[in-house]
């Protein structure tokens, strides 16, 4: 069981949602901020979420709660490049605690992570989109009630085939 990720579609068995990708579209991601969504194959390396906002979060995946002081760097200077940070950090990241609830579910995709390749890109999510299904800089984002599902029915071999 797969998802698919084509013409701002999300498809998994016969379940079928809206959602927004990267403002320029999918393709071939060539570096940090391009606001792309890269086309590929990725597993879900984890699940990120809210437990002050998200109830009983039911999944087969390792689940970590988000904490206020957790960010993703972002910053191609850092050692720490594309993976989960703590505040105070001295680069540049993107705080995970969130006043809007697009964070309170975070599917981590694998994109660029083994090896970590400077500059071709961070963090690409699976999140809950923001109203109207706005574009991202890069990740996707389906509804808070779809993304709930997922976890529930997804597992360690589920792939993400964006095309």
């Amino acid at each position: 069981m797969h998802i698919i990720i084509k013409n701002k579609n999300l498809t998994i068995n016969n379940y079928k949602v809206k959602c927004a990708v990267g403002k320029r579209g999918i393709g071939i991601k060539k570096r940090e901020g391009d606001l792309k969504t890269p086309k590929g194959k990725f597993k879900i390396s984890y699940i990120l979420y809210r437990k002050d906002r998200v109830g009983n979060l039911t999944s087969k995946l390792k689940k970590v709660v988000i904490k206020k002081n957790m960010g993703w760097c972002n910053d191609p200077k850092s050692n720490d490049y594309n993976k989960l940070i703590r505040f105070p950090f001295s680069f540049t990241a993107e705080k995970l605690f969130k006043k809007n609830n697009t964070y309170d579910i975070v599917l981590v995709l694998n994109y660029n992570s083994n090896p970590i390749k400077k500059n071709k890109g961070s963090a690409i999510f699976l999140h809950i989109a923001r109203n109207n299904f706005v574009s991202t800089e890069g990740c996707v984002a389906i509804k808070k009630s779809d993304l709930r599902f997922l976890c529930s029915i997804i597992n360690k071999k589920t792939l993400v085939k964006i095309v």
